[in-house]
């Protein structure tokens, strides 16, 4: 007999569920980024060492995008297990499948050791961490969103929140090394070390994740109703429109996410600004945040998904026009001011609401496939407009050009989610896809 499930509104429980969230994140976020940082700052060095810097450089984001090329194929993935067995165990599974992928990352063979292989082993461990960390996400937000009785875009945005964070410890972690061993054997060593502490932190993070139960929606729909075949086949046929609407309000959020994390660290260093001084900066303002990101998600649950994103997409549209010469003026203080406004103030207003819009927008049974496999579309923003951006730079192309993309994209975001309406009403342990059908239907 299977163990009853918490009530809803269990606070012990969702405190857990929350924290979980949270530090998985962390966790997840901190060895999927600790990538991004080390794509932008060695890995064109180390394993793309036979092609000039600006070919490295490009080369070394293309690895970056396969990541999040993958983060689809890991939502359908996890997604369709965990709509049919359950939340937590997916979440155990992806957590670990990150921590090891991280760890053989931090004992690879450079190019000037094997050639060719090196790149390519490099590819194929970051695919693997594109899945793993396409798993986590939803299944992270479910836990959290549906334990909460009220204020679920507050609770929800935790998950949202462990991204900057982990950024922020993956920066330290990589700055502190950089600092501590010296240029050179930082290229030549030190970069393996925030690769290898992975396995640290994947025991700590197992250890919180084990004592979370079940969520109490999934519990009680599963005992109602048979799980669905095929959760994906459901999310496409029933509710394509939703779905892609979902992927067009997020898609902004993404490119932004992947200018200021990823293209702004290697523009910066090429500007002349130390690699030590923009990741103290990144550092900053990826700590602040999670402040903003909790913040916006809580005044989401106040005044709605659709007017802070709508608004967040309008202010960042704007800002990144000011971003570039920001940095340009070659001054320290306005790089800070650059990436803090950017990161820590818009870019939340965007993101932040979008871990309880997603999950509003699907039936429980459905819910982890369609939320996931929304949220990992959208997410192809942040993999490819660093590989973008650094290819207008190597046509000849300005900073003015890449603004007007970021523009667009927010433009878009303000469309989709004008079209799609309000969620913070849909109810999740009823059957949510009912609303969205019938907006479907309108």
């Amino acid at each position: 007999m299977k163990p009853s499930p918490p009530a809803p509104g269990d606070s012990t429980q969702l405190r857990r569920a929350v924290t979980s969230s949270f530090l998985g994140s962390v966790i997840e976020y901190y060895d999927f980024l600790l990538y991004a940082t080390a794509s932008a700052v060695v890995f064109a060095e180390v394993f793309f060492s036979d092609l000039d810097p600006l070919a490295g450089t490009v080369a070394s984001f293309g690895t970056l995008a396969t990541g999040y090329v993958a983060r689809p194929l890991g939502g359908v993935l996890f997604g369709h297990f965990g709509d049919r067995l359950g939340r937590k165990r997916m979440l155990v599974l992806s957590m670990t499948l990150m921590g090891v992928a991280s760890f053989l990352i931090g004992v690879l063979p450079t190019y000037g050791t094997v050639g060719g292989l090196a790149p390519v082993a490099l590819v194929l461990l970051r695919v693997v961490q594109g899945v793993a960390v396409g798993g986590e996400w939803g299944g992270a937000v479910l836990m959290s969103a549906e334990h909460a009785t009220e204020r679920r875009g507050l609770w929800a945005s935790f998950t949202n929140a462990g991204a900057p964070c982990g950024m922020a410890v993956s920066t330290v972690v990589m700055s502190v090394t950089a600092s501590a061993v010296g240029e050179e054997a930082f290229v030549a060593w030190g970069w393996r070390i925030p690769f290898l502490l992975s396995v640290v932190l994947l025991a700590l993070g197992l250890f919180v994740r084990l004592r979370v139960t079940e969520t109490p929606v999934f519990a009680s729909a599963a005992a109602e109703e048979a799980p669905r075949r095929a959760p994906l086949w459901d999310v496409l046929r029933n509710h394509p429109r939703v779905l892609l609407l979902g992927v067009g309000v997020g898609l902004s959020a993404f490119v932004m996410q992947g200018t200021l994390t990823t293209f702004i660290i290697s523009y910066a260093v090429r500007a002349g600004f130390g690699r030590e001084t923009v990741l103290h900066a990144l550092t900053v303002s990826s700590a602040l945040a999670v402040v903003g990101i909790v913040g916006w998600s809580a005044a989401s649950d106040r005044f709605g998904r659709r007017p802070v994103v709508a608004a967040g997409a309008v202010a960042v549209g704007a800002y990144a026009f000011a971003l570039f010469p920001l940095v340009d003026s070659g001054s320290t203080a306005l790089l800070l001011v650059a990436v803090v406004v950017g990161q820590s103030v818009l870019h939340p207003m965007m993101y932040g609401p979008l871990a309880a819009l997603y999950t509003e927008l699907f039936a429980t049974r459905s819910r982890y496939t369609g939320a996931s496999l929304g949220y990992q579309l959208a997410g192809l923003g942040a993999g490819f407009a660093p590989l973008i951006f650094a290819e207008v730079q190597a046509l000849g192309g300005g900073t003015t050009a890449i603004s007007l993309v970021i523009a667009g994209f927010c433009a878009l975001t303000v469309v989709c989610v004008l079209v799609l309406g309000e969620t913070s009403g849909n109810e999740l342990a009823a059957p949510a896809g009912r609303r969205a059908e019938r907006r479907e239907a309108v």
